[in-house]
């Protein structure tokens, strides 16, 4: 990559350190609502699809500001937008403490919710300070930034408690404008910015940017981002109602809870891209689906009464996971999501060097709005059922769906690319060792030696 000649390693370890810690601040901000609408939910009166919808709409900004923030990242430089994007979402944040009205609280919502567009900003920032085998670590320490979710959930409740929910949200603005004052005084412009200034050539077009999204892989990519990004969000912001109604505990203990589910979640993004640099993005997103699975079928389990025939007469009996079994499964989905999360975005870079901020964009709005229609979709199905796990099973329908039509992508494209691979009694997964026509080869060669 001619744009990083000349670029040492503090210069990208001090991007990658400024860009991590503005975007923990952001998620931190994007899931205030977790924390305060509970408090919203008790002093207006709200259902549960109502706070659904207050917890979801954050989401939804956050979500569709990636696409074409990711552009103007392209056009104007990571350090422009990321600066500006945090002062204006500071300015909305503060004026949620003026709001009284459930309508108002939306719109108000609407305008937090920006916090969340800071994702792609921060992804074709950093993205631009490496080398592409070091992409997928970098990217997933970046990644990590989604702790700011523990940050809120950890310590949101403690200011909810000491000064009301209108003052948490003041705090919140002062700490983001900090920051966003911070990264633009100690940061630097990606060397791809500047390689484009000093070469006088013209930005990308809007055009151009989106030109590969009309590869179906792209899609597929953003439909992995669904769960493993949505997913996350979503019960980020669900848990500690989830926690309060399930299992009576206040919003004290619901939030550290909560936090010991979203700090996993966050953390480990970076093992996870370590881990598709190492074994490839493929691998990892099996052992993401595979391993959500088994989690989710316990979680979604609901409290069930038993009577059965035995020896003797009836025998009753009744099965329901403690809370502690639930905060423990919780914690294992948690981590196996971050590992999804980093392995999804390992793919980008590398298939789409030069369009990280329109593909990443696009594929980061489909995996935000996966925050925004599950915990609507959450307090609808509760609101019908009555199950408090309901979540739990609507989560393990899209992981099921997600993993079937992935395994089903990969196989057609391993029968089209080389279609000796059709003829084998095993399923390989070529994209582990290198590409799949030299898997085949070795494979012949195997054969022949035998």
């Amino acid at each position: 990559m001619q744009h990083l000649e000349g670029v040492t390693r503090p210069q990208q370890y001090r991007a990658l350190t400024l860009s991590t810690l503005a975007f923990t601040t952001c998620f931190a901000v994007w899931t205030i609502f977790s924390i305060i609408g509970v408090q919203i939910q008790q002093d207006l009166g709200l259902s549960e699809t109502q706070f659904g919808i207050l917890v979801a709409t954050p989401i939804l900004t956050g979500s569709i500001s990636r696409i074409f923030l990711g552009i103007w990242t392209e056009q104007f430089g990571g350090r422009r937008v990321f600066s500006l994007l945090m002062l204006i979402t500071a300015a909305c944040v503060f004026m949620l403490s003026y709001v009284e009205s459930y309508a108002m609280f939306l719109v108000a919502a609407l305008g937090v919710g920006l916090a969340g567009g800071s994702f792609i900003v921060g992804i074709a920032y950093t993205s631009y300070w490496f080398e592409k085998e070091k992409q997928g670590t970098a990217l997933g320490i970046f990644g990590a930034g989604n702790a700011g979710a523990a940050v809120t959930n950890f310590a949101a409740p403690f200011l909810l408690v000491a000064l009301g929910w209108e003052q948490t949200a003041v705090v919140y603005a002062i700490v983001l404008t900090v920051v966003a004052v911070g990264f633009w005084v100690f940061s630097k412009e990606d060397p791809l910015t500047l390689s484009r200034r000093g070469q006088g050539g013209k930005s990308t077009s809007t055009r151009e940017q989106l030109e590969p999204l009309k590869h179906l892989q792209v899609w597929r990519f953003a439909l992995y981002y669904f769960f493993v990004f949505g997913a996350f969000v979503a019960l980020a912001s669900y848990l500690p109602r989830y926690y309060v109604g399930a299992y009576d505990v206040s919003i004290a203990v619901a939030g550290t809870l909560a936090a010991l589910y979203t700090l996993p979640a966050s953390v480990f993004r970076a093992l996870g891209g370590w881990m598709s640099d190492r074994y490839g993005a493929r691998a990892i997103m099996y052992l993401t689906f595979i391993a959500s699975l088994v989690c989710l079928f316990f979680l979604a389990y609901p409290e069930t009464s038993y009577v059965i025939q035995g020896k003797e007469g009836e025998i009753a009996f009744t099965m329901i996971l403690p809370l502690w079994a639930v905060v423990v499964l919780t914690v294992l989905l948690g981590f196996f999501m971050s590992l999804g999360k980093a392995a999804v975005y390992k793919h980008i870079p590398v298939y789409y060097p030069e369009n990280v901020g329109s593909v990443g964009g696009l594929v980061g709005m489909i995996g935000g709005l996966g925050g925004f229609f599950l915990p609507i979709m959450f307090g609808a199905v509760l609101d019908i059922t009555g199950i408090w796990t309901s979540s739990y099973m609507v989560l393990f329908v899209l992981v099921a769906v997600s993993l079937a039509w992935m395994h089903g992508a990969i196989r057609r494209m391993e029968r089209q690319r080389v279609p000796e691979l059709g003829e084998e009694r095993y399923r390989y997964l070529p994209e582990i060792q290198g590409p799949a026509e030299q898997y085949a080869e070795r494979r012949r060669t195997q054969k022949t030696e035998e």
